[in-house]
């Protein structure tokens, strides 16, 4: 079945019928909480600490992560994808830890491995309960470190590599962070980003309550929400909430790459500490993640590329410094917080067996999540973002789907009126082993001084989150304001809409797995976790998530050995760059080098620019600047050819430049070897 509409509508009955669904709120203010402080102590302040460390995985022949798209397979590099970690203590040691990640999406496979390994180092000093594990959404980032296998169809299963480079950065990350734990101040601001997002599914956003379209009256989130994190007087770090899609780079970009919101974390960085990032970590730690994103796109234009101009990486660039922007602003306006107090909560849901309470559902009546299924509608893309997700296109081919046996499954008459008005394209949820999503999930309030910030295991639209936030208060007492919503937490399960969103059936309802009531079961589960946390009691676990580490196909994950161009030998250099540039141009050079998976050089580079300073080289730029490309090709079947480009920015000293390449080629008996490779000098005039 080729699907090539967005919205998708099934009547009850499943039987198909396609239809094409054919001044920002005033700015709230944070306020100081009003809700359950364990004690009034403005004299005993926080402890702080930053982190930060790479988890760039492999750049070439490993399928990319976002889109769905066989044939988007890593080609070079254009940033290096990074984590930022973030510890908050009070003056009883209750922590929390914070990540963010350039990655796509956490899956629960690497959250548990990171708890793990942190476990082994630190005891029950962060657990999952107190630490909340995000992402950027990237759709250029690397693919396979899911263990879920609808997860990974399009990266032909699980890959090793992706993984470790996850978990790795993550626990280091972490680490940095601990070591880095001092006495401290957190601030917590707001502004407003009118030019960032678009709403993509506008047609279903208007089927919502006048009272939630008040909310937002221009149809998208404008807000920007900034936690302000200072040591000593110095400003350490800084966190900035805002919705908008990571898919401004779309499935024809084959370089790995944080998209808009890694590019804003570099640039705020880099404009307060600029500092490289191979000298350790900057002396400002910033990272930008996602809220209630699921229906906001940074594509202006509702097309792929298009907005604000019509160049996909200026795309990119122009969306993560509008992001800068308002968190500078956000940042210079903070507020100090009036209770320095650290909390967290957490609760296991099962999403396909959630009985829901009448006060959370549409129609006041008693209701039921169900099993994980597929809509016809999430098959058909988003238009805006991507086309059509084509692992569940009829007639592809998958040797990972060959390994699980197929995806053909019936779908009970039960399951279908469970899902209506969905179109049920895959029953996910009921393919063997214990289907190929999620169901068990990993729900988390974790506080810090008066915001308390609510992690959510998928992709919510706007008024999806909206109104978690508003449960989440009511339940707290607090203002709505002190309630930050996070999408992409410790886990993924795809969409999450509101039931009148989900019955438009546009893509992101297609792509709400657990049916129509999946809201209201999220409200009821952050419900009874605020309650919780208000009067200082626990909440019962609920079930373990599963386990898949057993059974973990996977395909084209190795390398078999490397050989050089006839009559070359590795680190030779094929392209020299021209004798003189000037700002605005493009320095380029091409090197025979080894397979980029031979070693993936995390915490390193694949290159470095450098300018001479009298007797010596030293580093101006490498692969994790926004100036700098890495690419990749094949030439035969095992030689490797990378071609490094350096468009000079302006302000780039004058002077006598060189570009040195770093590499690892393997032999046929599988021992890897370092190479280098340096270009002729040139000048910058």
């Amino acid at each position: 079945m080729t699907i090539s509409r967005r919205s998708v509508l099934a009547g009850v009955a499943a039987a198909p019928a396609l239809a094409a669904m054919t001044s920002a709120t005033a700015s709230a203010r944070p306020h100081a909480a009003t809700g359950p402080a364990r004690r009034d102590t403005p004299d005993r302040g926080f402890r702080v600490g930053v982190g930060l460390s790479d988890v760039t995985g492999p750049v070439a022949e490993n399928g990319m992560m976002g889109y769905s798209q066989f044939d988007q397979r890593a080609e070079g590099l254009h940033q290096r994808t990074r984590v930022r970690a973030y510890v908050f203590a009070d003056a009883d040691d209750n922590r929390v830890v914070y990540t963010c990640a350039d990655t796509c999406m956490v899956f629960q496979a690497v959250h548990d491995a990171v708890l793990a390994r942190l476990a082994e180092k630190f005891g029950d000093r962060y657990t999952e309960k107190n630490v909340m594990l995000t992402a950027v959404h990237s759709h250029a980032a690397c693919g396979g470190a899911s263990q879920d296998y609808a997860y990974s169809l399009a990266t032909l299963g699980f890959q090793p590599q992706v993984f470790d480079a996850e978990v790795d950065g993550t626990v280091e990350a972490i680490v940095a962070a601990h070591d880095n734990l001092a006495s401290g101040t957190v601030a917590y601001g707001r502004s407003e980003l009118t030019d960032a997002s678009v709403n993509r599914s506008r047609a279903a956003f208007d089927r919502n309550p006048q009272r939630d379209k008040d909310y937002y009256p221009l149809g998208i989130d404008t807000a920007m929400r900034v936690l302000r994190i200072g040591q000593g007087g110095d400003n350490v770090g800084g966190i900035g909430w805002f919705p908008t899609h990571g898919a401004s780079l779309t499935n024809e970009n084959h370089l790995i790459s944080g998209d808009n919101k890694g590019a804003a974390a570099y640039f705020w960085e880099h404009d307060v500490a600029g500092v490289r990032y191979l000298d350790g970590a900057p002396g400002f730690v910033a990272c930008f993640p996602q809220t209630n994103t699921g229906d906001m796109s940074p594509n202006l234009d509702l097309k792929p590329g298009q907005g604000p101009t019509g160049d996909e990486f200026e795309n990119a660039r122009i969306i993560g410094e509008r992001q800068v922007a308002a968190a500078r602003e956000a940042f210079e306006q903070a507020t100090a917080m009036s209770a320095p107090v650290v909390d967290s909560r957490i609760m296991y849901l099962d999403m396909a067996n959630q009985v829901v309470d009448g006060k959370y559902t549409s129609d006041g009546q008693t209701r039921r999540t169900a099993p994980a299924c597929i809509g016809a509608a999430m098959a058909a893309g988003s238009t805006e973002d991507g086309p059509a997700i084509e692992i569940f296109t009829e007639g592809t081919r998958n040797p990972l789907i060959d390994a699980l046996g197929g995806i053909d499954a019936e779908t009970p008459q039960w399951l279908a009126d469970a899902q209506a008005p969905k179109l049920v394209l895959v029953p996910v949820g009921l393919l063997p082993p214990d289907g190929w999503v999620p169901h068990v999930l990993k729900i988390q309030i974790i506080r810090i001084g008066d915001v308390y910030v609510v992690g959510g295991p998928a992709e919510f639209t706007i008024v999806s989150g909206l109104r978690i936030r508003r449960t989440v208060a009511e339940e707290l007492g607090v203002p709505l304001e002190n309630v930050v919503f996070n999408g992409y937490a410790n886990a993924y399960s795809s969409y999450c809409t509101t039931p009148e969103e989900y019955d438009a059936q546009q893509y992101e309802g297609g792509s709400t797995l657990f049916g129509r009531n999946t809201l209201p079961a999220y409200q009821q589960g952050f419900a009874a976790l605020a309650a919780a946390m208000k009067a200082g009691t626990d909440v019962p676990r609920g079930p373990a998530p599963r386990d898949l580490s057993g059974f973990q196909p996977g395909f084209g994950r190795d390398v078999p050995f490397d050989t050089p161009l006839p009559g070359r030998d590795f680190g030779d250099v094929l392209v020299q760059p021209a004798g003189t540039v000037g700002t605005g141009e493009q320095v380029a050079v091409e090197f025979v080098t080894g397979h980029p998976k031979n070693d993936l050089r995390r915490g390193g580079t694949y290159f470095e620019v450098q300018r001479r300073d009298g007797n010596r080289w030293i580093r101006h730029a490498d692969d994790g600047d926004w100036a700098t490309r890495y690419h990749w090709r094949r030439d035969g079947l095992n030689a490797s050819i990378t071609r490094i480009t350096w468009d000079v920015p302006a302000g780039t000293p004058a002077g006598t430049y060189r570009i040195q390449h770093f590499g690892n080629w393997k032999n046929p008996e599988g021992a890897v070897f370092a190479l280098t490779g340096t270009s002729a000098d040139f000048t910058v005039r």
